[in-house]
């Protein structure tokens, strides 16, 4: 019988790989297609229909792998994949997994990381990154210290809920559909979690966060501007320039339209910014998501050359008005990273933190050196491919639209994020 493990132990065999550690071949026996439009990095395709003749003789000359090799096998949901594995089993193969429950189970896999804050100083502060491997989806947990007392009615800072007993309080940003990593971590940290908060209105993958909020019982927030977006549920606004107080730490809203229209950043202290889906450490956000989503406005190609433009102009104040003109120590925390439909990251290390400068951003992307025309130029010259369902998970995002089931919810999101613009142009950074 062939050893079964979950997505997350197979997380841990591509890490132990990664370092020279194991050795292992991964077969995917979905149909081409979806194969080539999303996969695990380094997979090795071999279609695999079950109750249909097996040929060993085929397989071994399609992938150059035989009985002397461990072969990890993947599918869709992990059936025709355990199929697949008896019947090389059977053929000799000695050494042969199955991931269970295959894509769907390897698009819940996450890793959490402490964000390197060089500039915290006395500040009682910690960033936890969050990050949904086969997405790229990242979301921040931020730990103060001890609940503060409320702020004077004349303030502008608000104290958030008390810690319930916890020795810290912390407030969850970006929270997935999977809410119990929030608060895993949380509890790593011994702290309760006191406020949820997204950056926007999310395309490209279901936001847990009213659920998370809803269960701890503690207010769910987005920025102001999504009340044009006819969210259908009932949110806390957080404006510009609002400041919430997580345990002796400000959390200030900044708001940068651009990618959406009701896009914010959250500036953690003196330290760290959540720059959401406006900066990444590579790009900046794609702009005509929102606008050509159906039910905000009309569709076709001209209105999202139209909203593309738009968004663009938007996202240059967005960035060169606001986030630039933070100091360059303030470390950057996007709200994603690439993940290619063939499953490379690029740069970037699953488990280790993704992140950069200000300073750093300002230096090393070409388009940030762009004059305002020029780079409403470069974002729209080019719209990349679109998130798998954008419209259905903006609609479920809005409230306006949900979901039957947990199988109908990981249908609709499975598949990369693209929020990030093609930015064009080389990278002057030197690294």
């Amino acid at each position: 019988m062939p050893t079964v493990i979950d997505a997350d132990a197979f997380r841990d065999r591509i890490d132990e790989r990664r370092r020279g550690e194991r050795s292992f071949a991964l077969v995917d026996t979905r149909p081409r297609e979806s194969y080539e439009s999303w996969r695990i990095a380094d997979s090795i395709h071999y279609f695999y229909k079950p109750f249909h003749e097996f040929d060993i003789d085929d397989f071994e000359a399609q992938t150059g792998l035989d009985a002397d090799d461990a072969i990890v096998t993947a599918c869709a949901k992990g059936k025709a994949s355990l199929d697949f594995a008896e019947e090389l089993e059977a053929a000799g193969y000695d050494d042969v997994t199955v991931v269970a429950e295959g894509m769907r189970g390897w698009s819940g896999v996450y890793d959490r990381t402490a964000v390197p804050l060089p500039d915290a100083g006395d500040e009682p502060l910690d960033v936890v990154q969050i990050q949904r491997r086969a997405k790229g989806c990242l979301g921040y947990l931020v730990v103060g210290g001890q609940a503060a007392e409320a702020e004077p009615d004349d303030s502008d800072r608000v104290a958030v809920a008390d810690s319930d007993g916890s020795d810290r309080v912390a407030v969850a940003v970006d929270v997935s559909r999977h809410g119990d990593e929030w608060r895993e971590a949380a509890n790593a940290h011994d702290a309760s979690i006191a406020a949820v908060l997204d950056t926007h209105v999310h395309a490209d993958h279901l936001s847990g966060g009213r659920t998370l909020a809803d269960e701890l019982g503690v207010p769910y927030y987005l920025p102001a501007a999504a009340a044009e977006r006819d969210v259908a549920y009932a949110f806390e606004p957080i404006a510009r320039n609002d400041t919430l107080g997580v345990g002796g730490v400000d959390l200030k809203a900044l708001a940068t339209p651009g990618h959406t229209d009701d896009g914010a950043s959250y500036l953690v202290g003196r330290s760290a910014v959540l720059t959401g889906d406006t900066l990444f450490t590579d790009s900046v956000g794609r702009t005509e998501l929102q606008f050509a989503a159906g039910g905000e406005e009309e569709g076709g190609d001209d209105s999202e050359t139209v909203g593309a433009a738009t968004g663009a102009e938007r996202l240059y104040d967005s960035l060169h008005g606001t986030l630039l003109a933070e100091p360059d120590d303030v470390v950057v925390c996007p709200g994603h990273f690439a993940v290619a439909n063939d499953g490379t990251t690029g740069d970037v290390v699953p488990g280790e933190p993704v992140t950069t400068t200000v300073g750093a951003a300002r230096r090393g992307l070409d388009v940030l050196g762009l004059d305002r025309e020029a780079f409403v130029d470069r974002i729209t010259a080019t719209l990349p491919e679109k998130p798998p369902n954008y419209e259905r998970v903006i609609a479920a995002n809005r409230g306006v639209e949900s979901p039957p089931d947990e199988t109908a919810a990981i249908e609709l999101e499975l598949g990369p994020n693209r929020c990030a613009a093609d930015a064009g142009g080389e990278s002057t950074a030197d690294d």
